[in-house]
């Protein structure tokens, strides 16, 4: 399964399992930051994206957020 077809059943989730994934992808951010990893985005900004990305109505918008948040997550490298 990719990246993006993920992040498309996230967004059929309801709220509050929502928030159970972004907590899990927040905590993982943490541990890989801890590993020296310094490409990626803080917990706080993956956080802001992904809720940006559940708001929006512009599906051009929720692709843009999307790949940010895969590129930030798993390093700025990876794409």
């Amino acid at each position: 399964m990719t990246a993006k077809a993920v992040i498309e059943e996230i967004k059929q989730l309801p709220r509050a399992e929502q928030t159970r994934v972004i907590q899990f992808a927040l905590e993982l951010a943490r541990e890989r930051q801890t590993s020296g990893d310094v490409s990626l985005l803080s917990p706080k900004e993956l956080g802001e994206l992904a809720k940006n990305m559940v708001e929006t109505a512009d599906p051009t918008e929720a692709d843009r957020i999307q790949e940010e948040i895969v590129r930030g997550f798993y390093g700025r490298s990876h794409a």
